[in-house]
């Protein structure tokens, strides 16, 4: 599947559920990222991953602060690796990034935060000195 496909079908909500694990939200992270001002990919992937977990009969999987925390980090890994990467070296450059067991987040939240109801609903800043 190209990367302009998986899009329009997360965009779509057509993507299948066992095509869709933490890699493929750093994906369409990235993706947004490298195409659209940071904000705008902050709204644009926001809405989509609301929709998509909505089509999916799981709203309550969407979170917001695990969104933005990692749209942020995914961020700043692009800017600092100018020029611009390939997703295939971003991926071997940025393994923190990719292990979900071991969250890079707790580096920079209370797990009690992350796990919270408010985190889920809107960003909260980190909570843990780094």
């Amino acid at each position: 599947m190209t990367d302009e496909e998986f899009l329009a079908q997360l965009e779509a909500c057509t993507l299948p559920e066992d095509r869709f694990h933490h890699a493929d939200h750093l994906h369409a992270a990235w993706l947004y990222l490298t195409r659209f001002p940071a904000a705008e990919a902050i709204a644009r992937l926001s809405a989509a991953l609301r929709s998509y977990a909505t089509s999916l009969g799981k709203a309550d999987r969407y979170h917001e602060t695990i969104t933005w925390a990692y749209l942020l980090l995914v961020n700043e890994r692009i800017r600092r690796a100018e020029p611009a990467v390939t997703w295939e070296y971003f991926v071997q450059s940025n393994a923190d990034l990719f292990d979900w067991n071991h969250s890079v987040l707790l580096k920079y939240y209370q797990p009690e935060t992350l796990s919270s109801p408010a985190a889920r609903e809107v960003f909260l800043m980190p909570d843990r000195l780094v």
